[in-house]
């Protein structure tokens, strides 16, 4: 019988040989368990020992750990936790079994860990590639509940590695980078999301006021609530039946599945005979609304078009909006007084908002220069997030298919 060849299908060049197949207990030199000090004890806690609960690791979260509890020398002494050397690798046995972090500073832990320490693997290497082998196993059995997994269990499992320290490090560094890359978006995001949301609260008046507390220079006049039915252009969507879909090529349907995140997605999938049309098609900075769903928190949501549509509709479960403002507008819907005018007005037992309901609400418009204004700093400020997020989802789709690809 041939040989398997245990060799990945992607690597650095100037690599050739198999890689060994190691036990995990081969890996460290030492292992150390975890326990909690006693609570009620004041002088075992707030000292100067980071110590590690299982909910301080987040699922990716493989390194830059922060603590939020500290214990004293006399809380380790006087329980079962360890002080555990820098450089180790402490892996969730317990409640959030499966989580993996490389830590790089002394620590102590939870009775929910078993840390591996004096590893003799490159660092990086070792926890990307003991966190694939649990994530692997773990999804092998979806669907089981799993309590946890003993150290004897866990220490027994087997990773392969390469031979040179060298490889291992290339490919430590590697998944290192893309996670900090991630991280980086990850925090623009976030942050950029922050500012969106206090904006969107200091840029529109509060109830019962008339002006915003921030505005753009040069604009000083109150703000006027007018009926949204009266302000912009509204137009229902289709309704069709189950034998006017055809496969594909004459008219896209959009309906609120395709609403997700402000944005429309997964769009190429219902299509209707063209002679069944009835309704207005959607043009660039139209905004689409779902105004029924059976789940009631989608009730509102809504995305603006960005690209051109041509022969595309709505269903008949949307309400589109054209303005000549149309940022403006699409801002204005994602402030908290549309979403209390939606919480109002939705029907007790059915989750819709009736095309009469929606054109009555009443909403804060300033005057069309300064409506111009806000919509394009809130488009700008969406494009920035939207890039983050299209990075960020780029980066994680490289990292998923390396993670195949360079392990055995």
């Amino acid at each position: 019988m041939a040989k398997t060849k245990k060799a990945p299908e992607l690597r650095f060049n100037g690599f050739m040989d198999d890689w060994e197949e190691k036990k995990l207990g081969d890996l460290a030199l030492e292992t150390y368990g975890g326990g909690t000090p006693k609570t009620s004890i004041d002088e075992y806690w707030n000292g100067d020992i980071a110590w590690i609960q299982s909910s301080d690791v987040a699922e990716e979260q493989l390194f830059n750990i922060i603590p939020r509890k500290f214990i004293t020398k006399k809380g380790i002494t006087a329980s079962a936790t360890k002080l555990i050397p820098e450089n180790s690798i402490a892996i969730v046995t317990r409640v959030g079994v499966g989580k993996v972090a490389f830590m790089s500073y002394c620590y102590a832990t939870s009775q929910d860990f078993l840390s591996l320490s004096k590893l003799n693997i490159d660092n990086w290497y070792g926890v990307y590639s003991i966190h694939k082998k649990i994530q692997s196993e773990l999804h092998a059995v979806q669907g089981t509940s799993i309590k946890g997994i003993t150290k004897e269990e866990l220490l027994s499992k087997t990773i392969n590695i390469p031979l040179k320290k060298e490889e291992q490090t290339k490919i430590g560094n590697l998944f290192q980078n893309l996670d900090a890359l991630i991280a980086l978006h990850q925090r623009k995001y976030n942050k950029l999301s922050i500012v969106k949301k206090a904006m969107l609260e200091k840029m529109f008046p509060k109830e019962g006021t008339d002006v915003p507390e921030i505005r753009f220079k040069g604009f000083i006049g109150k703000w006027e609530r007018r009926k949204l039915g009266e302000t912009v252009e509204l137009y229902s969507g289709l309704t069709y039946s189950p034998h006017d879909v055809v496969k594909d090529g004459e008219t896209l349907v959009l309906r609120s599945s395709n609403v997700k995140n402000s944005e429309i997605i997964n769009a190429d999938n219902v299509y209707v005979r063209s002679e069944v049309v009835n309704s207005i098609n959607v043009h660039i900075g139209d905004i689409i609304v779902v105004v029924r769903n059976g789940s009631r928190s989608l009730i509102g949501k809504h995305a603006q078009i960005k690209k051109s549509m041509p022969n595309t509709v709505i269903g008949a479960f949307m309400t589109g909006i054209h303005y000549k403002h149309p940022d403006f507008i699409n801002t204005l819907l994602n402030t908290s007084q549309f979403n209390r005018e939606i919480e109002k007005n939705m029907g007790a037992t059915i989750n819709q908002i009736t095309n009469g309901v929606f054109n009555e609400m009443s909403l804060p418009f300033p005057e069309d220069e300064e409506q111009k204004k806000i919509g394009e700093y809130f488009s700008e400020l969406d494009d920035l997030i939207s890039l983050h997020q299209r990075e960020l989802d780029k980066l994680k789709n490289i990292k998923k298919a390396c993670l195949e690809k360079m392990f055995v």
